[in-house]
């Protein structure tokens, strides 16, 4: 459908579940509600979030690549369907998921036309064969002499993209003939054994296999190895994971472009060179590493326990963006190294080394319902009083009270310190203090927050640990402004930042540091500071792409402007925010003094503008948040003001301005990879990264990017 007639259809939008790198079907749930857009601190169950979420809306709600999880999803969509009025799902996937009211519809291989047709090359098999023929073999083209061996060979395999894709391939070492010849021989010698499956699929498979036979025995040893990565991977992890046991190090790379050659592994572009295997060779891959003794596998868990523990010791180190893109960018690996870790013997250690030490990153990914049900696997594994146990249980505290249950986060927290202390893990127990703070605090229980707040202060003084000093300072200020003790609060703001030092390049922490700075310069009637305060809080908080800090500072500049009769700016400023809240799941974490103020700034800018605040409102919501920021960074009162690319994007490729003009025309990702010719999956990865770089999260917004030279009127 096109984009106006999916508008049409489905008002509430289209979301797309990309399910290929999920391995655990109990994150089914987690990976849906993400693709909804779904807070992940919402205190429901993701399932019960999503289902509340869908029940009164109209949208189509695509789950890509099933077959892994057939069971799951058919469970998921029977329960959506039941639950809904006006969902649509739509499930690719390679068997039926048998669900009551399922509609199937085959998609049959490209057709091949007969021996003596002479119109042939139109949307059909012998097309796509000659189009990748050519760029294997520049010039090649069908002719009077060669239309039916082409025509011949496509259908010996069935008009199967990918057995097309593989077997042109050959071509850059054979000819056409021998190409036919060696094809006719593999299908005979492989003939029989399979009869109940289908006859494409025994081509596939057929066609996977004769491939694989003709890569090096180092190349089928690498294509094996590589299934263990649930995703994209680099040269560097490529060498790290796969290198060994018949395999140097040395030499991954030259046999990695062996395979890129023959197109068992596909070249991701995003800014970076990156790589992947194809959902099915990948499969094929892994039926030959079950084989082996299972060191790839236990190489990738090494390497994402160094990961994220570099990150656990250095979450506020100047690199700290930059080491956190990484773990986004490779979030489908950090789970499937935990799932390995999980279900190896003798690994468990490494799965609580890598939920625990990604504390950090948890929070800034806003991934605190992940995080604790990867922390509560690890306690299930670990049940005796243990240095692994008291950690998981202090970190599933922590994640918790984002979560909103601080409650519940005290007795896991307080579990965890008396732990430690038996196991004799002081540092543990001295930071199990400092999130027992934080839990108290929560709750309003000041004084006991105090106390616990200075047990901390004084193990982090004596392990010289600034990282918790400054996590201290930030609690010591938030406990201040709340009990009115605004030159306190602003003292220990200042001194967290004077932790840091003026040239820190860290963004999580001193980005919170000036959200609280400024809300306590407003209090003190210091506008002007706080300006700027607002101003540096919104723009590392912006980067890390935090949706809760970035509507706290969206709230503290539309508070701001509200007082100064600005009342324009405040409408869309608050509009803006609204969407952050919407992702987070509560707005300004139900605290009542931050929520009277907001009231208060929204009734004034009510109070100002009369009819005009509700459609300003909504210009903010709707406004990639990127131009938002830059508005808000230039105190301009009016969007259209500082029209143009947003503040902070990265330029986009040729092929990435190619995929997001005809996405903003409402092409689907499949329709775009049939109109350049290229995978589906090329699209999706290049689709994201369009995302990420222009801080965008759906299709509206991209489209609005792409005019957002012009004025907004």
């Amino acid at each position: 459908a096109t984009g106006s007639t999916a508008t049409k259809s489905f008002p509430d939008g289209v979301f797309l579940a990309e399910l290929s790198g999920l391995r655990d079907p109990e994150l089914l749930p987690h990976t849906v509600a993400t693709c909804l857009g779904l807070p992940e601190q919402d205190a429901r169950s993701r399932l019960d979030a999503m289902l509340d979420y869908l029940r009164d809306r109209e949208l189509l709600l695509i789950l890509d690549t099933c077959e892994h999880l057939v069971d799951a999803c058919a469970m998921l969509a029977d329960v959506i369907l039941r639950a809904t009025t006006s969902v649509t799902v739509l499930a690719t996937s390679r068997q039926p998921l048998d669900v009551p009211g399922e509609h199937t519809m085959s998609l049959d291989p490209l057709p091949v036309p007969e021996l003596d047709e002479k119109q042939v090359g139109h949307g059909d098999a012998v097309e796509l064969f000659v189009q990748r023929a050519a760029a294997v073999q520049p010039g090649f083209t069908i002719t009077d002499a060669n239309r039916d061996e082409v025509i011949g060979l496509c259908r010996r395999l069935d008009g199967v993209p990918l057995a097309l894709e593989l077997a042109t391939m050959r071509l850059r070492a054979l000819s056409l003939s021998q190409l036919a010849g060696r094809l006719e021989d593999r299908f005979q010698l492989l003939t029989g054994g399979r009869r109940a499956v289908l006859p494409h699929h025994q081509t596939l498979r057929t066609a996977t296999e004769w491939s694989y036979d003709l890569c090096t025995p180092t190349e089928q040893l690498l294509w094996a190895r590589l299934s263990v990565f649930a995703g994209t991977f680099d040269v560097e992890a490529a060498e790290e994971v796969c290198a060994g046991d018949g395999l140097a190090g040395q030499h991954v790379l030259a046999n990695l472009v062996g395979l890129v050659d023959k197109s068992i592994v596909l070249r991701v572009e995003n800014g970076e060179t990156r790589y992947r295997l194809l959902d099915t060779l990948r499969e094929f891959g892994a039926e030959k590493l079950a084989k082996s003794t299972g060191a790839a596998r236990a190489r990738h868990i090494s390497r994402y326990v160094r990961l994220a523990s570099y990150f656990g010791m250095h979450s506020q180190a100047d690199d700290q963006i930059i080491r956190f893109r990484q773990l986004r960018a490779e979030h489908v690996e950090i789970r499937a190294a935990l799932d390995y870790a999980l279900g190896l013997a003798g690994h468990e250690g490494d799965a609580a080394v890598i939920a625990s030490s990604l504390f950090g990153y948890w929070q800034m990914a806003g991934l605190m319902r992940e995080g604790g049900y990867w922390l509560d696997k690890v306690l299930d594994r670990f049940t005796e009083p243990s240095p692994e146990r008291a950690r998981a249980l202090m970190i599933d505290g922590s994640l918790a009270i984002f979560r909103g249950e601080a409650t519940s986060a005290i007795a896991s927290i307080q579990e965890a310190i008396r732990i430690a202390e038996a196991v004799g893990d002081a540092l543990t127990k001295g930071v199990g203090y400092m999130y027992l703070c934080l839990a108290l605090l929560t709750t309003g229980r000041y004084d006991e927050a105090i106390a616990a707040g200075a047990i901390a202060e004084d193990r982090a003084t004596a392990n010289h640990d600034r990282a918790a000093l400054v996590f201290i300072d930030y609690e010591m200020c938030y406990l201040h402004l709340l009990t009115g003790h605004l030159d306190e609060g602003l003292a220990r703001c200042e001194q967290g930042l004077a932790r840091l030092g003026p040239d820190s390049k860290e963004l999580w922490m001193r980005g919170f540091l000036h959200l609280l700075k400024g809300l306590a310069l407003y209090l003190r009637g210091e506008h002007e500071a706080c300006t700027e305060a607002f101003g540096l809080g919104l723009m590392m908080k912006h980067e890390v792409r935090d949706p809760l800090g970035t509507g706290y500072a969206l709230e503290g500049m539309a508070m701001l402007a509200s007082s100064r009769q600005r009342g324009a700016r405040a409408a869309w400023l608050l509009g803006a925010a609204d969407q952050m809240w919407r992702l987070v799941g509560s707005r300004l974490g139900q605290d009542p003094f931050l929520e009277a103020l907001h009231q208060q700034t929204e009734q004034n800018a009510r109070r100002e503008l009369g009819g005009r605040f509700d459609a300003l409102f909504r210009r903010g919501a709707d406004t990639p948040l990127d131009q938002v920021v830059r508005a808000a960074i230039a105190d301009a009162d009016q969007l259209s003001a500082v029209a143009g690319p947003p503040a902070q994007t990265q330029p986009l490729t040729s092929r990435e301005q190619e995929i997001a003009a005809l996405v903003a025309e409402g092409l689907s990702n499949r329709q775009i990879a049939q109109r350049l010719v290229i995978s589906k999956r090329t699209v999706d990865a290049h689709v994201e990264h369009i995302y990420g770089k222009l801080g965008v999260s759906s299709r509206v917004q991209l489209a609005n990017w792409l005019t957002s030279a012009r004025p907004i009127s």
